[in-house]
């Protein structure tokens, strides 16, 4: 029996694994081509693709975007609690590559799609509060906007303490004081601690109140 050797191009990465190399996703099925029913295997693939970007080939647009494929075929099954968490990830990632529009339409489509839900519309504070984050990025005034639009939209976002920190953070830009400003972040941070997303966020705003190069080490 002859045994042939493979191209070094398509040996295994790593020994004892063989996890889908990046040249597979080449071959990944697209929707028109994925018969109903197999939509969240195709589904799985893309997240599988997605991580391998994110933790080893560090390319966070092309996570991205197969995160939004994932997402595309979760909703091909109506599978909207699977696809939300693949769009979640998408405008998390978005906002850190300063696509803030992107992020905020995502952001604002879940928390819309959750707050009528009993089981979900809890979470629709943290989306709008994300979304309102990511506008007061980009400019005060639309921060403000949002902020209104979100509390008739959603009453129940008033008295969440996400909306009163966003208003006390509004107050403090508004009158360029950055003692006031982390202050009002520290006090959230003591109850509800800030993950990392939200604290770069939360710095990129103040870094506009301080100015350059001041104070752009923490909240704290």
């Amino acid at each position: 029996m002859r045994f042939v050797r493979q191209p070094s191009s398509i040996c295994s990465c790593r020994a004892n694994t063989t996890p889908p190399p990046a040249l597979w996703m080449l071959g990944t099925p697209t929707r028109r081509q994925t018969p109903k029913g197999r939509f969240t295997i195709a589904a799985k693939h893309h997240i599988t693709i997605a991580e391998i970007y994110e933790t080893e080939l560090v390319d966070i647009e092309k996570a991205i975007a197969h995160y939004e494929q994932s997402a595309d075929y979760y909703k091909g099954e109506e599978s909207n609690s699977s696809a939300n968490k693949c769009l979640l990830k998408v405008a998390a990632y978005a906002a850190q590559l300063e696509q803030y529009q992107k992020a905020i339409e995502i952001f604002e489509q879940i928390g819309a799609n959750t707050m009528d839900n009993p089981l979900l519309k809890y979470s629709a504070k943290d989306y709008f509060f994300k979304a309102a984050l990511c506008h007061f990025i980009v400019d005060e005034l639309n921060a403000k906007l949002a902020l209104e639009k979100y509390e008739e939209m959603f009453p129940a976002f008033t008295d969440s303490r996400e909306c009163k920190l966003l208003k006390k953070l509004l107050e403090a830009h508004e009158e360029q004081n950055s003692e006031a400003y982390t202050e009002a972040v520290k006090e959230f941070d003591s109850i509800s601690r800030l993950d990392q997303w939200l604290t770069t966020m939360l710095l990129r705003i103040k870094k506009s109140i301080q100015g350059d190069g001041e104070g752009d080490g923490d909240l704290k």
